[in-house]
């Protein structure tokens, strides 16, 4: 009975305990219990989407604002860095070992013949078989034999020096170091040079004006570029880029566009721009076709309305042998070739088609490819020619 009673009595202490605090929590001017604050809020920017609580569906006469549209980000090209070539002068000098590579295994055959203790019929016969299968041409070959035999009887017991004297003697007489190869790119007054780039397809002929480009803005010259081969957007594209590689400009015309109109209009550039030199490349013409030889005459008397022709460089492929001179008749009688551009005279042992090309036309060479480089275009020069053919002493 007394178990009972006590937990009665605690019963009744926790009931009044519970209510006193109760009352206390209710009673006027007592505090409750602290607000539950919503949670904070940042502003949105005017400009920003607003969407319809729960994420649902917009509700009906909602509006919304969307951000304007960011503007077109223009990419321009960078532009081409430009290039500073250097200066024509010693190019040549600088690229002997590389035309002696190619060349001096000729020079050391016919170093080798004349060398021997007894030269017959048979060892000149290989030595005249030497020279002509260098393309040094039938004539030249045979008078440079003559030459030699004379010599040799003169002379009785040979030095290799001597040897070498008298071969070097004979190859540079046949090259010729007297003719003029100047490359006249002179200004007449304030009107600038001309010069006209011809050639049959496939000898470099485009490359060679690119080249000759760079090297003429080496030595300083303004440079205006014509691309007149208007039947191959590829050589205009190829024009452009290597006139944009030394600042200069290159003035294009349609695809299939008439080339004399482009050969005017780019003398013309030339001479409001106060160039030196404008260059003017034109179409690769197979010798055999009249009607392009016929337009070939067309471009040139169309720049001669507005400008003097100072060159017109016939390019040839060192090793197309006597096909060369084939087309270099056949384009002199057309448009006055004055001087040559030998290309591809690294990669041939046939060096003697610059002795029969001359020969033949009377025209010197004046500039040789001896290499697949930007810089590889020289001024021919007939001493480190001959030199690099004889290797070194």
């Amino acid at each position: 009975m007394d178990g009972y009673l006590g937990i009665i009595v605690i019963v009744v202490v926790v009931a009044l305990l519970a209510a006193g605090g109760l009352f206390l929590l209710f009673r006027p001017g007592g505090k409750g219990a602290p607000p539950v604050e919503p949670p904070a809020t940042i502003p949105l920017p005017e400009d920003t989407e607003k969407r319809p609580a729960g994420g649902g569906e917009e509700s009906e006469g909602a509006t919304t604002t969307l951000p304007p549209p960011a503007p077109p980000v223009e990419v321009k090209p960078a532009a081409p860095e430009v290039e500073v070539p250097p200066p024509s002068a010693g190019r040549m000098v600088r690229l002997r070992s590389r035309l002696a590579r190619s060349q001096s295994a000729f020079g050391r055959g016919l170093l080798e013949l004349l060398s021997r203790d007894r030269l017959d019929d048979e060892v000149w016969d290989e030595i005249e078989e030497s020279l002509i299968t260098a393309d040094v041409g039938v004539a030249p070959t045979q008078m440079m034999v003559e030459e030699l035999k004379t010599k040799v009887k003169v002379l009785g017991s040979r030095t290799p020096q001597e040897v070498r004297g008298l071969l070097r003697e004979q190859l540079l007489a046949q090259v010729n170091p007297d003719l003029d190869r100047t490359l006249h790119v002179a200004k007449h007054g304030e009107r600038p040079a001309v010069v006209l780039v011809v050639g049959v397809n496939g000898t470099g002929k485009t490359t060679t004006t690119g080249k000759l480009a760079r090297s003429l803005v080496g030595d300083g010259k303004k440079v205006v570029l014509g691309a007149a081969d208007t039947f191959r957007a590829a050589a205009a594209d190829q024009l452009q880029t290597w006139g944009d590689r030394v600042g200069a400009e290159v003035v294009r015309g349609p695809e299939g566009g008439d080339p004399a109109s482009v050969a005017f209009d780019a003398t013309a550039k030339g001479m409001a721009e106060k160039a030196d030199v404008v260059i003017v490349d034109t179409a690769g013409r197979l010798h055999t076709k009249t009607g392009l030889m016929d337009e070939l005459g067309k471009v040139k008397r169309v720049i001669e309305k507005k400008a003097t022709v100072d060159e017109v460089l016939l390019v040839l492929d060192a090793t197309t042998g006597q096909n060369g001179m084939r087309q270099a008749q056949v384009f002199a009688e057309v448009v006055n070739i004055t001087g040559i551009a030998l290309t591809k005279l690294d990669g041939t042992a046939k060096g003697g088609i610059v002795i029969s090309v001359q020969r033949e036309l009377g025209v010197p060479v004046k500039l040789v490819g001896l290499g697949e480089g930007s810089d590889d275009l020289a001024p021919f020069d007939p001493e480190v020619f001959v030199d690099a053919i004889l290797g070194d002493d």
